[in-house]
């Protein structure tokens, strides 16, 4: 009887949670689809001379698409090996003081506030500025920095998950047939926990997009145009949501607002449907 309850409580729990979860996908679906357009995007620019930048963009969210996509594959770009590689080391490293010490680290960088790790890049250049770079200012470089010791994390525990819910008779035979461990790791292991370790990935790169105190603090600002580059400011589609649903003056911002919602919400589920697609092959 309490199995059969237990049971029902979680069915319940579930159903709730789908529900929620639906209501809010389909609020932003319904306020946000109207607004798509090409004027969105690109407002009054014609669209060609947009996409290439030879014209500036005033009354459109392209700008901040193009901003979240060069912070996201920076903070990917800047995480994915230490990240993976720290999985991989913690999995198979011998027990030590080091090792306890870095499992600790890990777990700690993981439950650190974005706001705080903002907070962090807004003091780092603070004293860049006060010491050996006094031109140091926020930038695109800096935001994906503190993004990618955000999400650095994430891609540790789940490469270590992965690897660990392997077979221990599958070390076991590869090393019977005298593989070393490097070429264990390479062409058995790893192929092996790769949708484990895609799924860390796909996690990251969410966290990644979605983050606004950390570009906050760290060089998101509104109206700055396409990405002049890793050390220029720029737009981020979660800036331009908090900016224009706190900030609006006009029902048309407040439009924009929802559709950068339903923008970045398509940008995240375009990803994960790519990495799943990816993973299965």
């Amino acid at each position: 009887m309490n199995a059969k309850l237990f049971q029902l409580w979680c069915l319940i729990s579930v159903a709730i949670l789908l529900l929620f979860l639906s209501a809010v996908i389909g609020f932003i679906i319904i306020k946000g689809a109207p607004t798509l357009s090409l004027s969105l995007y690109f407002g009054d620019t014609p669209m060609l001379e947009a996409m290439l930048g030879l014209t500036p963009i005033w009354d459109g969210i392209w700008p901040a698409c193009i901003g979240t996509i060069s912070v996201v594959l920076g903070a990917i770009s800047l995480a994915i090996v230490p990240g993976i590689a720290t999985g991989i080391w913690l999995t198979y490293a011998k027990a030590s003081r080091f090792k306890q010490a870095l499992e600790l680290s890990v777990v700690l960088l993981a439950g650190v506030p974005s706001i705080l790790m903002g907070l962090f890049g807004f003091t780092l250049i603070v004293l860049l500025r006060n010491t050996i770079a006094p031109s140091a200012n926020s930038s695109l470089l800096l935001s994906s920095l503190c993004l990618a010791m955000l999400i650095i994390p994430y891609l540790s525990v789940t490469t270590r998950t992965a690897l660990q819910a392997l077979p221990r008779s599958l070390s076991t035979c590869v090393s019977a047939l005298g593989m070393t461990p490097w070429q264990q790791q390479r062409y058995v292991l790893l192929p092996q926990a790769k949708k484990g370790i895609v799924s860390g990935v796909m996690l990251s790169i969410g966290r990644a997009a979605e983050d606004t105190a950390v570009i906050m603090l760290t060089g998101a600002v509104a109206n700055a145009g396409l990405p002049g580059g890793i050390f220029e400011r720029y737009e981020a589609l979660p800036f331009t949501i908090f900016y224009f649903s706190s900030q609006y003056q006009s029902q048309t911002e407040l439009n924009m607002a929802f559709g950068a919602a339903l923008s970045l919400l398509c940008f995240t589920t375009i990803i994960f449907s790519s990495a799943s697609a990816m993973a299965r092959r």
